[in-house]
């Protein structure tokens, strides 16, 4: 409540400010009335200099345009007000008379060439130094914003900096472009105070001497220096609040660093290297001494400088022990402070380690881009299968090979690879008759026969028909297949639930439904993995939550709500493995294995599990690998159709001998597909 009624209080504050503006324009008001304005617009201007100088990040000081604005519009209103007095009573107050007559030292002259050199300073100085300055951080801030974004995505991807701390660098990046956009417009509005105070001024002064001869019937000479100095005392009371606003847009947009502590760093950064100092005392001496300038203030100064470099090398050496000494005490401490383990504990769930020959290829300063493939790798992963990849995590090992890259999935090695950094892949598709000379190799990925070829075979390959691929690539493919490997088992109860939040925001009622009435989350992912595990898509979450939520109530076993949720995807898996209107030819499995197969299905409280016999196991395999190498001497894709009974039988039988064969059954196919069997499993 408290924060509430601050807020309220600093709201009104505001609208009181711009209220009093907008009012001064149009009604007169006293001379004391406008004392206390113009006292408390010099206030403002130095609450606001004292801010910037002193501010630790511009960005603290993200309003700073729109301040601008309300201060130039404040300012321009006491302008017109203290006009109005001068005009009609020749009495402004106490403020503007002593700016006219002390600061000015009640000469017009002296005060008009005050007053005229501030105007100087403040339009031909630090205002177009401060507009062009906006100007052109603005355009580099604009053009740095992707570099910066790829910068965060290649931390946030590295696992340098998580998800929250990625957010905050954008949104930091966001405010940054926004705010030295607007500080380019906002250097209009002093550049415009400034010329409009000079106008001002101007008309001030002949307005007020003509009122003065026809009024008050005093001699022109009388009336120009009566209201001369009156005029010069109102360009006073408004120019040097404005100067200071001025100076404050100056000091902001030339702070060299985005965050630090100006004026320690301006003081180190002047009389920071005690050489300097010497060099300098020397020459101030050396000009007292041999010059008629007054000895006593050169080499004075002259002094000065040279103790304070030698206070300055002094202080150095000094930091620079203690710095030794802190770094000594740290590491000793490091040594022997207790080990923390908890920090061994953490499992990355996927990494990629290389030698340092490829480092190259992930750094982005020597033109590598293999960071960027792996966010295109997360993303493709996504639209494909609908899961959010974990991250994953880039490491260089000098135990590995220059070349060689292994590939870990919650810790453990899966895979390896290796690739020779400045040469290509070429793989003959295989109607290819033509050889190139190179070194034999296998593509990692998929273990087909390959060469590798220098830059200069590149185009002669790629003419011939050859595939050509770059390091880059032969990585971020052989990555992108071992992930989809491994995908089920990446998927936790918390990813699950991350998927679950999302499609409550827009369907809470099926959510409601099957969670956890139905189903408890540790079902659900079950379900979810069974389905990755054989490369179905659980983007539609929406689809196969209506159909868990139609069966749930019958059976809680996953295996069997996924063949439920597979056929009710049957669209989905006909479109990945079939062409509509074309004969597809497939492998039927021999009904009398079917049935021996269901009749060796033994339930449990755990799940159902098959008792067939080894021998009968091995028949159905050697009939089954019979008739794969039909299809695949055709250039065909395995594709094995069973009964919906059977299917998921079927596949846990055959999984273990013949790695990612497609199984599906009848009720998954579409009914504008054409099958054509070219085989049967017996045994």
């Amino acid at each position: 409540m408290e924060l509430t009624a601050s807020v309220k209080k600093a709201d009104v504050g505001i609208a009181l400010y711009l209220l009093a503006a907008v009012t001064f324009f149009v009604i007169p008001i006293p001379n004391f009335v406008l004392d206390i304005m113009i006292a408390f617009n010099i206030s403002v201007a130095l609450i606001i200099l004292m801010n910037v100088l002193f501010v630790q990040e511009v960005l603290d000081m993200s309003f700073f345009p729109t301040l601008l604005l309300f201060t130039t519009i404040f300012r321009i209103s006491l302008n017109v007000s203290s006009t109005r007095l001068i005009l009609s009573t020749g009495d402004p107050g106490n403020v503007v008379s002593t700016f006219g007559t002390f600061v000015g030292g009640n000469n017009l002259i002296i005060g008009a060439i005050i007053f005229i050199v501030l105007i100087i300073i403040q339009f031909m100085v630090i205002n177009k130094g401060s507009e062009r300055v906006a100007e052109v951080s603005a355009r580099f801030t604009l053009d740095a914003m992707p570099g910066k974004q790829m910068a965060i995505d290649a931390d946030l991807n590295t696992g340098a900096i998580d998800d929250a701390e990625a957010k905050r660098r954008r949104d930091k990046i966001q405010e940054e472009s926004a705010f030295f956009g607007a500080m380019d417009g906002a250097t209009k509005y002093v550049k415009g105070d400034a010329t409009a105070g000079l106008i001002i001024t101007v008309i001030n002064l002949a307005g007020g001497t003509a009122m003065g001869m026809i009024n008050d019937s005093l001699p022109f000479a009388e009336a120009i220096q009566q209201f001369g100095i009156l005029t010069i005392g109102d360009g006073l009371v408004s120019q040097i609040p404005s100067l200071l606003i001025s100076l404050s847009t100056g000091i902001l947009v030339t702070k060299g660093s985005k965050a630090a502590d100006f004026s320690g760093i301006l003081i180190k950064q002047l009389f920071g290297i005690p050489k300097v100092l010497y060099i300098v005392g020397a020459a101030m001496i050396f000009l007292g001494i041999t010059t008629p300038l007054n000895w006593v203030l050169f080499l004075g100064f002259g002094a000065a400088f040279l103790v304070t470099g030698y206070s300055m090398s002094k202080s150095i050496g000094e930091e620079e022990i203690e710095q030794e000494v802190a770094a000594e005490e740290t590491e000793a401490e490091e040594i022997r402070k207790p080990e923390n383990v908890v920090s061994l504990l953490q499992v990355d769930p996927i990494e990629l380690e290389f030698g340092y020959g490829i480092i190259p290829l992930a750094d982005v300063n020597q033109g590598g881009d293999l960071l960027d493939r792996v966010v295109m790798i997360r993303r493709q992963i996504a639209l494909e299968l609908g899961t959010v990849v974990p991250i994953i995590r880039l490491r260089d090992n000098i135990q590995l090979n220059p070349n060689q890259y292994i590939i870990k999935i919650k810790g453990i090695q899966v895979t390896e690879g290796e690739i020779l950094f400045d040469h290509y892949m070429a793989m003959n598709p295989g109607y290819v008759e033509e050889e190139i000379t190179g070194i034999p190799t296998f593509e990692p990925s998929f273990h087909l026969p390959a060469i590798w070829i220098t830059e200069s075979q590149r185009e002669r390959a790629e003419s011939l028909g050859y595939t050509v691929v770059d390091p880059p690539s032969i990585i971020a493919t052989h990555l992108t297949e071992v992930i989809r490997s491994h995908i089920a088992e990446l998927l936790t109860r918390q990813d699950v639930q991350n998927l679950i939040d999302n499609l409550k925001e827009t369907n809470p009622v099926i959510v409601e439904e099957l969670i956890p009435k139905l189903l408890g989350l540790g079902d659900v992912q079950k379900v979810l993995q069974n389905l990755l595990s054989e490369g179905v898509s659980i983007r539609d979450l929406l689809s196969i939550f209506e159909i868990l939520a139609d069966h749930a109530t019958t059976t809680h076993d996953t295996d069997v709500l996924t063949e439920y949720v597979r056929q009710g995807l049957k669209r989905a898996i006909s479109s990945r493995y079939f062409t509509p209107n074309e004969v597809t030819q497939v492998i039927t499995v021999d009904p009398k294995v079917e049935q021996d197969i269901m009749a060796s299905i033994k339930q449990t409280e755990q799940g159902a599990y098959l008792t067939l016999d080894p021998e009968r196991i091995q028949a159905i395999i050697a009939s089954l690998e019979e008739e794969i190498k039909k299809l695949e001497d055709m250039g065909r894709t395995p594709i094995v159709v069973t009964s919906p009974i059977v299917r998921m039988y079927f596949k846990t039988l055959t999984q273990d001998y013949v790695k990612d064969l497609i199984v599906v059954s009848y009720n998954e196919i579409d009914s504008n597909v054409e099958l054509s069997s070219v085989g049967m499993v017996t045994g």
